[in-house]
């Protein structure tokens, strides 16, 4: 979405660059956020060799027992195809390269690591790892692998591991995630050219085991574990490729349930196919999953209807009057939209007064029930509502909200922009707001572009593009207002809050404060095991954070979906990658 993040540590060195977890899938997809059960549970009856011997009394009881069982599960319809609509187009399939939600998607289903997560994110199965030992101390894991093989039948070994790993620390690589390998001995060291790749603190004991040594315990290490930016890579398939390795579904060979197919970089259209060489395939009963990109809610919704998709997302007006629809699924994800503000394009953004203006001239609650009109809430903080409780009980979001930094207050706005703009010897501010072009997404940038333009001397001009380009020129930081969201990878504020740390590689707008960096080097190192001292920390960390207006949250995303009732068992995750297909079917109605 993101898809996304944040695991700290000591200091962190990052390229200046950025993403923002597109909510790709609800921001419109708004995103990301989005998925249900993991396994399911069938009726496995066995006739025994010996059956004829015991009569044709007993064989017809055991066929009626059968029929009973039967009936105490869906059964499989014969065609297993999932029709999936999407937002926008893939940017990636590499996932040293992948920075939203969409891409961590489908790497997600077509990829695999130690760890697989279930029940909405909150546990973590055993995956590609046979078995995992974690040291007293918890720094240390030894992993043992299962045997399994790559699509094209090449085992995947510890050394898999050991390479994924490094290429995505490697500067070379210039991944923007880079930083969540940080708690990974060495990571730092190597990431920034200090340390050769061989000192990161993962090494193979021949081809099925691993170790792993952490800079300190990590109470969410095995949640990053199954995330795809930590599954192996094969150093193989990214040498023959080279440059092109993830640019389209030929480019790549596939660890999970699935194999990428008919994507050639840049259609609106693809599938994912089983991955027969996949160690757990007699678990995944899809043969594909169709995906075709439509912008437009009406378009999904025609779509649905007329029986040619199974899955799309409602919006605006097609939210409301889908209200009493059986079908109709809600899914609140800790995907949470802003508006970024450039600090380095606009110097006037470096005053706190006129962000605070363009912040207080935003109605987020007029966003959430008439613009949106799809359940999703207006942001009370930058931290998402639900996503973590605290030692004392109480939800981060509310324990840490600051009024001011989401408040509506036309005249105030004024006042305060009066003063920011004399400060900074600024006359009037001609802006390019840039999004993608995803309906949903169109609409708030039509209503910000209003709201901001009731602001005296403010005129802002709209550039809607693919999803694609706008990352792009979001990670470069060649924008004035962008608008953005954050999908966390796991539930806790750090997730958050440590992307607008000084160094962070996705805090594009260049804002920087040196007490909210303390704040969080304190929280992760100085209180990293004291769990009550931690929490007040960060949530003092949000707190200036949003009395500084360093950025301009909107809305918690929520996805007013249609999903036929056929689709059963899809693993939905609302604080990390949505969608997990691995045990979806298609039912008899």
């Amino acid at each position: 979405m993101t898809w996304m993040r944040s695991a700290s540590g000591s200091t962190r060195k990052r390229p200046a660059i950025i993403n923002l977890m597109v909510v790709d899938r609800f921001l419109v997809l708004i995103t990301v956020g989005l998925l249900g059960s993991r396994y399911i549970l069938r009726g496995n009856l066995q006739m025994r060799k010996n059956i004829l011997a015991v009569g044709f009394a007993a064989a017809a009881v055991a066929l009626i027992l059968g029929a009973c069982g039967a009936k105490q599960t869906s059964s499989k319809a014969p065609k297993q195809v999932l029709r999936w609509t999407e937002a926008t187009e893939l940017p990636t399939d590499d996932p040293a390269q992948a920075t939203d939600t969409l891409s961590f998607n489908v790497l997600l289903n077509t990829q695999e690591g130690l760890y697989r997560a279930s029940d909405k994110g909150q546990k973590t199965n055993l995956a590609l790892a046979k078995s995992v030992q974690v040291s007293p101390d918890g720094r240390t894991y030894k992993v043992t692998l299962r045997n399994a093989k790559w699509s094209n039948g090449d085992p995947i070994t510890a050394q898999d591991f050991v390479y994924g790993w490094q290429r995505v620390v490697d500067p070379k690589t210039k991944s923007q995630d880079a930083f969540y390998f940080y708690q990974v001995a060495n990571a730092q060291e190597v990431n920034t050219g200090k340390k050769p790749l061989s000192a990161l603190g993962i090494t193979a004991q021949g081809s099925k085991h691993l170790t792993i040594k952490l800079t300190k315990p990590v109470s969410y290490f095995k949640k990053l574990l199954a995330w795809p930016l930590f599954f192996p890579q094969n150093k193989q398939a990214v040498e023959k490729y080279g440059k092109k390795y993830g640019t389209n579904s030929t480019a790549q060979v596939y660890s999970g349930p699935f194999k990428l197919a008919k994507w050639t970089g840049s259609n609106d259209s693809w599938q994912l196919v089983k991955n027969n060489q996949y160690w757990d395939k007699q678990h995944v009963k899809l043969s594909t999953i169709k995906e075709q990109v439509v912008k437009d809610a009406n378009t999904g919704l025609n779509l649905f209807d007329t029986g040619k998709v199974d899955e799309t997302v409602l919006s605006g007006e097609t939210a409301v009057a889908q209200a009493n629809n059986n079908e109709r699924v809600d899914r609140l994800s800790s995907n949470l939209t802003r508006v970024d503000l450039n600090e380095n394009k606009v110097p006037a953004f470096k005053n706190a007064d006129v962000r605070r203006a363009f912040s207080l001239v935003v109605n987020r609650q007029e966003i959430a029930k008439h613009v949106l009109q799809d359940g999703s809430r207006g942001a009370i903080g930058f931290t998402p509502i639900g996503l973590a409780t605290g030692p004392d009980g109480q939800d981060f979001a509310k324990s840490s909200k600051v009024a001011s930094g989401v408040d509506y207050d036309l005249s105030k706005a004024k006042a305060l922009l009066a003063k920011g703009l004399a400060a900074t010897n600024t006359k009037s501010l001609n802006l390019t707001l840039l999004t993608n072009d995803a309906e949903t997404t169109k609409s708030v940038a039509e209503y910000l572009q209003n709201q901001f333009e009731q602001l005296p001397n403010v005129k802002v001009t709209l550039k809607s593009i693919p999803n694609a380009q706008r990352l792009q020129l979001q990670t470069s930081g060649d924008y004035d207002l962008a608008l953005t969201a954050w999908q966390s990878v796991f539930g806790d504020p750090i997730n958050f809050l440590d992307i607008w740390s000084s160094d962070s590689s996705y805090n594009s707008s260049q804002w920087h404060n040196a007490e909210f960096d303390q704040l969080l080097a304190d929280a992760e190192n100085k209180y990293g095991n004291n769990a009550t001292k931690r929490w007040q920390t960060l949530v003092k960390a949000e707190k200036l954070l949003m009395k500084e207006q360093a950025t301009i949250p909107l809305f918690q995303s929520n996805s007013r979906q249609l999903l036929k009732s056929k689709v059963k068992g899809v693993n939905y995750n609302p604080s990390g990658v949505p969608y997990d297909w691995k045990s979806a079917y298609i039912a008899n109605k």
